[in-house]
């Protein structure tokens, strides 16, 4: 199992590319990294969306970056069968931040944006894992990025269960 490991070289070169100034994604990845991030069901902007992250905001780290590709690459691998997802989910198909789902709002954002970071299906304007997911998971429970999106891969479409799931996880 080295995957992880290349994933974290790619990361770190990455992020000290960007410290040095290099701040256009398209310019940080060879062919071989596209192919490397295309072998786990990953883009180049989704990595560096990550990266941008942690050099302006602080987080999240590259520990948190890593734990998420995991999960989308073992959901690319095992339910996509490596197969690429031919549709993008443009961001005004999103619900809006406000939308609530039992008097939670951005519940109903936040699953979409996993569901569709599951299925590599996020619109490259949108960061699963973004500043305001990450508010809401802290603030509702302390819940990691990754463990949400595996919640959400295991509720199998089923808004309640991730309901159910941010409701034990606040109290």
């Amino acid at each position: 199992m080295t995957w992880n490991d290349q994933f974290i070289k790619l990361y770190q070169r990455s992020l000290k590319d960007y410290q040095d100034g290099k701040h256009d994604f398209s310019t940080h990845y060879s062919e071989e990294d596209l192919s490397f991030l295309a072998g786990i069901g990953y883009q180049a902007r989704e990595l560096f969306d990550f990266v941008e992250d942690l050099a302006d905001r602080g987080e999240p780290t590259e520990t948190t970056a890593l734990l998420v590709a995991s999960v989308r690459r073992d959901y690319f691998l095992h339910v996509q069968g490596g197969q690429v997802s031919q549709t993008v989910i443009a961001r005004e198909d999103f619900p809006p931040a406000e939308e609530e789902l039992a008097g939670i709002s951005y519940l109903p954002r936040i699953i979409a944006k996993a569901e569709a970071k599951l299925r590599g299906e996020l619109d490259p304007d949108l960061m699963y894992s973004c500043g305001g997911d990450r508010r809401f998971l802290r603030e509702n429970g302390e819940i990691h990025p990754a463990d949400f999106l595996r919640h959400v891969w295991a509720a199998g479409g089923d808004s309640s269960k991730v309901l159910d799931y941010v409701l034990h996880s606040a109290s």
